[in-house]
């Protein structure tokens, strides 16, 4: 399969849509809630009528899945699914951590990713079965043990409270320390060049994810639900790692680590 030409419109997607970003970054914007302490900006909706005009014009068979539009339906076996801002929150309060998700759907399998950190000018890609890049050179994930691993674990503990701490706690004694960002994509492109080791999330939607853990697949990583199924565009929740301590993620996630 040749998809060559939609990669590269992967790319200009997410780099108009960091344009934006940068562009509108630190100033006053209309935020409004979308639920309860879900917040939304109008640079969101901004970024998504960039990706959904591109995509329309280029590839008017192809389906899309944004955040803020939901299911654009086509007949096509191709499906584009956008996060236009990933750490929206962060965005609204001036903190420079956010990006924008772009990937490619076909077949049931996310076959394509692009991530761009408008902040660092930080370009990720991946293709299925031809590895993972920063900026064109090829990324790969850590070597660290468990015991030396950092851990960026789902921030909306306020969901489903008791587990989540609970969770935490076993995790807390078995890595090296624990962080919280956010933001998917900054996870996620993190564990996929070696800078942090895990990251697991219970409430992550596809947009969030999709092209995130194709990049640390492609880097070399791990990335299952909780109880060790692959991860595909219908997980709720997801350990990714760096592979070396998978299978003890796992067992703790699912229940068997509990002390």
């Amino acid at each position: 399969m040749n998809i060559g030409k939609r990669k590269d419109l992967a790319i200009k997607i997410a780099r108009e849509i960091g344009r934006l970003l940068l562009a509108n970054f630190g100033k006053k914007l209309k935020v409004s809630e979308k639920g309860d302490r879900d917040l939304v900006s109008n640079i969101d909706k901004k970024a998504e009528e960039i990706a959904i005009r591109l995509i329309k014009k280029h590839y008017p068979e192809d389906s899309i899945l944004s955040e803020e539009s939901g299911h654009l339906p086509s007949a096509a076996g191709f499906r584009w699914i956008i996060d236009p801002i990933d750490g929206t929150h962060n965005y609204i309060y001036n903190i420079e951590i956010f990006g924008t998700s772009v990937a490619l759907e076909y077949g049931d399998e996310v076959i394509l990713g692009a991530i761009y950190m408008p902040v660092g000018d930080e370009l990720y890609t991946a293709q299925k079965g031809k590895g993972a890049y920063r900026n064109g050179k090829k990324i790969s994930v850590s070597k660290r043990s468990l015991k030396e691993a950092t851990l960026i674990y789902d921030s909306t503990i306020r969901l489903d409270k008791e587990p989540m701490l609970r969770k935490l706690g076993e995790l807390s004694d078995r890595v090296f320390n624990v962080r919280m960002l956010g933001s998917t994509v900054r996870a996620l492109t993190y564990l996929a060049e070696g800078k942090v080791d895990i990251e697991i999330e219970f409430h992550d939607k596809l947009w969030d994810f999709a092209a995130g853990l194709l990049l640390v697949k492609e880097a070399g990583g791990e990335a299952t639900d909780f109880q060790g199924k692959p991860w595909s565009t219908g997980s709720k929740n997801y350990i990714a790692s760096n592979a070396i301590a998978h299978k003890e993620l796992i067992d703790i996630m699912s229940g068997g680590g509990e002390k």
